[in-house]
């Protein structure tokens, strides 16, 4: 196998079935490579915000002068972003040998493609020559194949309901999942400001270090600015982190509290702090794109994270119309995901997606219902360009939903949308 391309199609052929939660295999073949980090791994786990907290975990180290390796998940466009050193993505022949290695190692042992290229990036991040590795865990966090690695801070951002049919179907046992990526003796920051006790009571029953948002540190603000404290440190006056919307000081909160929990390992200046959360970038984020009309894309696909896209909507401003583009996957609870979303939306532009998980543009127009203007489409990217044949350059278009919504909308580059003019 020459290409990344061929070994992710050899990843995809191997094990039985592609989901297949245990970490045994992850540790067996871990160990036959001699796979460890000698610095310090923060691994971040949570139903939502995980992916904005390492993008501000490696925005902030990076501003304070640390090379930093992340692996994070799902991609958008290209299955390189999983893999970050010094704030880029690798190349894709970087990974080569590293999915070599690991083919090598395997021996008898079948992998999924998730364990096969969660092995074959740690073995990369840990040969990178590293000051700090930020591990974002997949789905849940006990069985996740990110597990077999122990991190010297845990940190876990806001817990819902997602993945149940692997989780459990409330969120004391969601975050009993999660809570397991926790390591004794070691810190673990809970960024959720209602915490399932089932996490709380883990961190004790294993004597983790727990910090709690209200006890162990704390934030406030107003329109201009924010304040945090911790056990041992305060930052006043800091400006509001470059990542849109309301749910992102809880996500910065529990950033702070990470890095103040391992201030004796990885000291981290206000200056740094400061720079990081000005300078932090993450596409699909409730990214508003500058245009004719208004472009918002997010990858909210559950009911807290589209509830958070609703309220920042909400505090846009007024829009004639907003039409939306909408692509989930068939096992989410999309009926519970669009409940506080469709008051807000005038059309529905329904897409399939490119892969069998997800539910078809009519399935989910039949999830809308009557009484509301749906269309479907072949794909995100056809779905879009119906939306902006249809606007008025003061409307607002959101694209939002699986991954696979939005990077089939800026796989081409990002989208500039210029509506036709009302005469």
């Amino acid at each position: 196998m020459k290409t990344l391309d061929d070994w992710l199609a050899h990843c995809e052929r191997m094990h039985p079935t592609t989901m297949d939660l245990s970490l045994e295999r992850t540790v067996e073949v871990k160990t036959r490579l001699g796979l460890a980090f000698s610095v310090p791994v923060i691994s971040v786990a949570g139903t939502n915000g995980k992916g904005s907290s390492c993008a501000m975990l490696e925005s902030i180290a990076l501003q304070a002068g640390y090379r930093v390796g992340l692996y994070q998940k799902p991609e958008l466009v290209h299955f390189t972003e999983r893999c970050r050193v010094g704030g880029r993505a690798v190349e894709a022949e970087a990974l080569i040998p590293h999915f070599e290695a690991v083919e090598q190692a395997r021996g008898e042992i079948t992998l999924t493609k998730f364990e096969f290229t969660t092995l074959a990036i740690a073995r990369l991040l840990s040969m990178a020559g590293l000051d700090l590795v930020i591990l974002e865990v997949g789905l849940g966090g006990r069985f996740d194949s990110v597990n077999a690695f122990n991190a010297d801070c845990a940190l876990i951002t806001s817990i819902d309901l997602d993945h149940t049919e692997f989780l459990g179907p409330d969120r004391e046992s969601i975050g009993f999942e999660k809570a397991h990526i926790m390591r004794p003796g070691k810190p673990a920051v809970l960024s959720d400001p209602v915490p399932p006790q089932s996490v709380v009571d883990h961190a004790a029953k294993i004597g983790a270090d727990l910090w709690l948002v209200g006890r162990d540190f704390n934030h406030s603000g107003d329109r201009q600015q924010w304040n945090w404290s911790g056990r041992g440190r305060r930052y006043n006056g800091l400006a509001y982190p470059a990542l849109r919307g309301a749910n992102q000081l809880l996500n910065a909160a529990g950033v702070l509290a990470t890095f103040e929990a391992l201030r004796d390992v990885l000291p981290i200046n206000a200056q740094a702090v400061r720079n990081g959360l000005a300078l932090v970038e993450l596409p699909g984020r409730f990214q508003i794109v500058p245009g004719q009309p208004t472009l918002v894309l997010d990858v909210a696909h559950n009911p807290q994270s589209v509830a958070a896209l609703a309220v920042n909507l909400d505090a846009m401003g007024f829009y004639p119309r907003t039409q939306a583009v909408f692509g989930a996957m068939r096992d989410k609870d999309i009926a519970g995901a669009l409940q506080r979303i469709r008051p807000l939306v005038d059309v529905w532009h329904l897409c399939d997606l490119p892969t069998a998980r997800a539910a078809k543009a009519s399935e989910l127009a039949a999830i809308i219902g009557p009484g509301v203007e749906t269309h479907c489409h072949e794909t995100p990217a056809a779905a879009l360009a119906a939306a902006a044949a249809a606007a008025d350059p003061a409307d607002r278009i959101v694209v939002f939903g699986s991954f696979f919504t939005v990077g089939g909308v800026i796989k081409d580059g990002l989208p500039r949308l210029t509506a036709r003019h009302v005469g």
